[in-house]
């Protein structure tokens, strides 16, 4: 039995958007075959930052990667595809981009966790999560392209 369609979450983090790196990170998911079935700038607020990253709140780190991710919008997209949560996360590679494959997103564009390029939803139940949290149903979209059947079969 082949993988489901399924919908993740992905944020483009201000490091990408400083360094132009949008439209190539947007590319390695198109050229996976994954859609974009919702994208939008965002500018994220602390209250939603501390929703998100909640269970780093504890930690050190936690008010830099807040300030971190408020100093630019990001780029918030839900792509859908056949186990998209998981092929997401190859393509994103290890959240320490020195322990990521060489060819993910982290390992050709990022030297650090401090700058790690993107989140991507960890699980398909995080995923409905953090849709839910980042889009309204209303900036999410069913449709048809012409390349369906090719990337997802019949």
């Amino acid at each position: 039995m082949g993988a489901a369609i399924e919908r993740t979450l992905v944020l483009i983090k201000p490091d990408a958007l400083q360094r132009e790196l949008v439209g190539d990170v947007v590319t390695r998911f198109e050229r996976k075959g994954l859609k974009i079935v919702g994208m939008k700038l965002s500018h994220l607020t602390e209250e939603v930052l501390t929703e998100h990253y909640g269970h780093h709140k504890e930690k050190p780190f936690f008010p830099g990667l807040v300030a971190f991710m408020r100093e630019t919008p990001v780029v918030a997209m839900v792509l859908e595809g056949l186990g998209a949560v998981d092929e997401v996360r190859k393509v994103v590679g290890a959240t320490n981009p020195l322990m990521a494959d060489a060819g993910t997103i982290r390992a050709d564009f990022s030297m650090s966790m401090a700058g790690n390029i993107v989140h991507a939803s960890d699980t398909l139940e995080n995923a409905g999560i953090e849709i839910n949290r980042f889009f309204s149903a209303s900036e999410v979209f069913t449709y048809g392209k012409l390349t369906d059947r090719y990337h997802f079969g019949a």
